[in-house]
């Protein structure tokens, strides 16, 4: 028994427990993506986040994109942050003596082309939370390209009794994340499954397919697509927008905007064309008509959204740019071979483009490109403005809200 106590004694003193060092902050409670019984890091009800990390021999402590903890004399380094921050889901790392490692007391996300750690600010609203309504699947779908020769996995969602209804078909959306994350994105920071659950059970949105397909592929031969973490990528990311604090982090965290724009040197939109949509066509009980086709993306996603679905509205009827994807004003009468130009040919072929922005990310140019297209008298046009977020996943989440229900309905105008 002694050798017992005295075996117990050394794994506690290995693996100090958070909940025996101090009482917990007044009104605070556990971040939600903390794992399972982890109490630290903390929110309270006003967005101060609270963390509190084990690193005795370390000589400095840091939180990504807020700044240098506090070392506490039992080993502990603390922070409190000093204003509230923004609602919503917010990626960050631990810097220990310059090295960034993602927080070991909560679950990791793909994000920053790396996996990290998140913090999440409540919205305190039920449409992207777990629910007591039918609940589709997510299925993992792995498949050969021939254009990049490489085995390549995507993730697909199927609505509630897919399996059940066997003779049923369905509209496909597919969904496409923004750079630095991949195919998971969605999944997990963006809780797309509950979203589109909770809308079917409301009867707000149709029933369809989902697919997140990875947005990075290169043809065999060619220089891989560059990483977002490269300091040029980091760049033309900081001159898109500047939240005050983002997915990314705060913008004094960013470097100035590049002075020549970065080009994404991807094949996927058209790979997207040529080989994974019929491979969901092939793969699942799918309606293919072009009026039963949409896509719609984030940030980089958003730009492929157009790069895929512009020249070929011979198969897609609806896309949506969340955060991306918008033209030019001054260039808008030129783009996609002059569509914009031509009314009857738009007002025929589209049935809605959704472009939404958050109102922290410098949303004007985006809102001037859709005010633009409707007052050439383009129907189906819809702006969506997320009031208070930036470029991360509350505006991303909201947008999909906004965006599924009004997919493979006739929109009237």
């Amino acid at each position: 028994m002694k050798k017992i106590s005295s075996i117990l004694l050394l794994v506690m003193m290995a693996f100090p427990f958070t909940t025996m060092a101090q009482p917990y902050p007044e009104g605070t409670f556990p971040n939600e993506h903390n794992l399972d019984g982890v109490q630290w890091p903390r929110v309270d009800k006003n967005g101060h986040t609270y963390f509190r990390v084990y690193a005795p021999d370390a000589k400095k402590v840091q939180i990504s994109f807020r700044g240098p903890m506090t070392r506490e004399a039992d080993g502990y380094w603390t922070y409190v942050s000093p204003e509230p921050e923004a609602v919503g889901f917010h990626y960050y790392q631990l810097i220990i003596d310059s090295v960034y490692v993602a927080d070991p007391a909560t679950k990791s996300y793909y994000g920053m082309s790396k996996w990290v750690s998140a913090i999440e600010i409540p919205e305190g609203l039920p449409y992207d939370k777990t629910q007591n309504v039918p609940h589709g699947e997510i299925r993992m779908k792995k498949y050969w390209s021939e254009m990049t020769q490489a085995w390549r996995m995507c993730y697909v969602y199927t609505p509630p009794r897919y399996d059940q209804d066997a003779q049923s078909r369905y509209p496909v959306l597919y969904l496409q994340h923004g750079g630095g994350e991949d195919e998971t994105g969605w999944i997990f920071q963006g809780r797309m499954s509950n979203i589109m659950d909770n809308l079917i059970a409301e009867g707000k949105a149709v029933p369809m397919i989902v697919v997140m397909d990875r947005g990075y592929a290169s043809l065999p031969g060619a220089a891989s697509v560059p990483r977002f973490d490269d300091a040029r990528m980091n760049a033309f990311l900081a001159g898109a927008s500047a939240p005050a604090t983002s997915a990314a982090g705060p913008s004094s965290d960013r470097p100035a905007r590049p002075a020549a724009p970065f080009r994404f040197q991807s094949v996927f939109p058209e790979l997207l064309v040529k080989e994974i949509v019929p491979m969901i066509d092939a793969s699942f009980r799918t309606k293919t008509d072009r009026a039963s086709r949409a896509m719609a993306g984030l940030s980089m996603g958003g730009m492929h959204t157009f790069q895929a679905v512009m020249p070929n509205l011979d198969k897609f009827a609806y896309l949506g740019g969340f955060s991306g994807g918008a033209g030019s004003v001054e260039q808008i009468d030129q783009l996609y071979d002059g569509i914009f130009a031509d009314k009857e040919k738009f007002n025929q072929q589209i049935k809605l483009m959704f472009l939404s922005i958050g109102s922290e990310e410098r949303p004007e140019r985006v809102k001037a490109f859709a005010e633009a297209l409707q007052a050439k008298g383009l129907h189906n046009v819809v702006y969506y403005e997320s009031v208070g977020s930036a470029h991360e996943w509350l505006t991303w989440r909201r947008s999909l809200r906004e965006f599924a229900p009004l997919l493979f309905r006739e929109i009237q105008k």
